[in-house]
């Protein structure tokens, strides 16, 4: 078996690994290492948690160690789809290259441009950057790329996802063309082949598992849902949910609910609170500091349960997750692999559990197709009815309609209205008139007084009052 030892690695990388408490590389490792330390691009393929972050970080940290950078000009460039993503890098590279003097950058949203300006202007050897707030430093005059040495695009299909191939590739147009590339990806579709086409000179091939695979280590299950009314089916979905993870019980140390929507991320979060569960929401719209913070308190074991849309499905790497809740069925199917594959790292085991409500049985076979196996179907813990619903009824709602009775109306011929017994009708009111009759009588004076249209029995004196003097006046 290979050892990292034996990868031809900056002794001072060793030691940082060392240090790290590795010492057998991963299979995209071993095969992507030691093609990207020859100077060779490289286009690697695989599952999610397969360790793809440090198959690039080694090799270029090893590189970039000899040499120095300048003003404005970084040596190398990481792209990744989320800030996370990013984040997540710029630590790895802080773990493997701390016996080494090199300098990094990292460029993404939620940060201010002024402290990020600063770190460019002393000049960096690694710079880890999201496409979009990358090109904002460029259109600014704030950044060269004509000094890039090693680019890395990670998440190549999550960028696809995301909308970014545009800016990728006007992002490879302003690098030199003589530069390394390496690219990796979790999937290959058809528009991702076209880029490493162009953009890739005779790259070394490291596909390690079969694409869109799960790992053999989660347990993967779905629970078929059925709702009862429209308006109430969220709700009972999200019932279904709490039910899910009381079933687990302790072996449900930690989870990632993934929802579709961010709508539905805020909702699913606020209700698991409600009914006194550890959670919080984690998607594209909250604040840098708060998607950090959440991020943090997840991965030290201080909230138990993160609600997160896809934008928590890839790369994050947080080792110790036990479960993977797939609230709902995600519209890609790739996205179902990168989901559960949070869980059951690096040889741990994990499991899967999915809510399946019937609008999304055509997407829970394309998933199922591409992973070219059936999902295990799992128990209802609980039978979803409106009396189970986290959300309160109202009193229309909470009463059944007496069906016997409105039964009765229909059947029994309607028969004369008889005076109630506990009291008496009254002697002052005269027999009804016909429609012909009341209008006839319309503002005229009687016995009775005036003929008020509109304002019946209790009317005011003061009002009928004001309507005799007009009239005598």
């Amino acid at each position: 078996m290979t050892k990292f030892n034996e990868l031809n690695l900056n002794p001072k990388v060793l030691k940082a690994i060392e240090e790290a408490g590795y010492e057998t590389p991963t299979p995209i490792q071993e095969g992507a290492i030691p093609a990207a330390l020859e100077g060779r691009d490289v286009l690697g393929i695989a599952q999610t948690g397969t360790g793809k972050t440090a198959s690039f970080t080694l090799p270029m940290i090893t590189l970039l160690a000899r040499g120095r950078a300048r003003a404005r000009m970084p040596r190398s460039l990481v792209l990744c789809p989320t800030r996370e993503l990013a984040a997540q890098v710029a630590e790895n590279f802080d773990t493997y290259a701390k016996h080494l003097k090199l300098t990094k950058a990292l460029l993404i949203g939620g940060v201010s441009f002024k402290e990020q300006d600063a770190l460019i202007d002393r000049g960096v050897d690694v710079l880890i950057a999201t496409p979009g707030r990358l090109l904002d430093h460029f259109e600014r005059g704030k950044l060269l790329l004509t000094g890039v040495q090693i680019m890395v695009v990670d998440e190549a299909d999550r960028m696809l996802d995301m909308g970014f191939i545009p800016d990728i590739e006007r992002i490879f147009s302003l690098t030199p063309f003589t530069r390394q590339t390496l690219f990796f990806s979790a999937t290959m579709a058809p528009e991702i082949e076209r880029i490493t086409d162009t953009f890739l000179s005779a790259p070394t091939r490291v596909e390690v598992a079969r694409q869109a695979t799960a790992s053999e280590t989660i347990e993967q299950g779905v629970v078929m849902f059925k709702g009862g009314r429209r308006d109430r089916e969220a709700s009972q979905k999200r019932n279904v949910l709490r039910a899910l993870i009381d079933a687990e019980g302790e072996k449900c140390t930690n989870a990632i609910i993934f929802c579709n929507r961010k709508t539905d991320v805020d909702i699913c979060a606020k209700s698991l609170k409600k009914y006194g569960y550890d959670a919080a929401a984690i998607h594209g719209d909250l604040d840098q500091s708060q998607r950090t913070k959440t991020l943090d308190g997840f991965r030290d074991g201080s909230l138990r349960l993160l609600v997160a849309s896809d934008v928590a499905a890839r790369g994050l790497d947080v080792p110790s997750v036990s479960h993977v809740i797939n609230f709902d069925v995600p519209g890609h199917p790739e996205d179902y692999v990168h989901r559960i594959g949070r869980t059951g790292r690096a040889g741990r085991e994990g499991k899967a559990i999915t809510i399946c409500s019937s609008r999304d049985e055509k997407a829970l076979a394309a998933v199922e197709k591409l992973i070219q196996k059936e999902i295990p179907r799992l128990n209802n813990p609980i039978e979803a009815d409106d009396s189970k619903a986290d959300t309160p009824k109202t009193e229309n709602q909470s009463k059944a309609p007496d069906t016997k009775k409105s039964d009765r109306r229909k059947s029994e011929p309607r028969t004369e209205r008889e005076p109630r017994k506990d009291r008496e009708p009254r002697k002052d009111r005269e027999p009804r008139k016909d429609k012909e009759s009341k209008g006839r009588d319309r503002g005229r004076r009687d016995d009775r007084g005036p003929a008020v249209v509109g304002m019946g029995d209790h009317l005011p004196s003061f009002i009928a009052l004001s309507f005799d003097e007009r009239r005598a006046g």
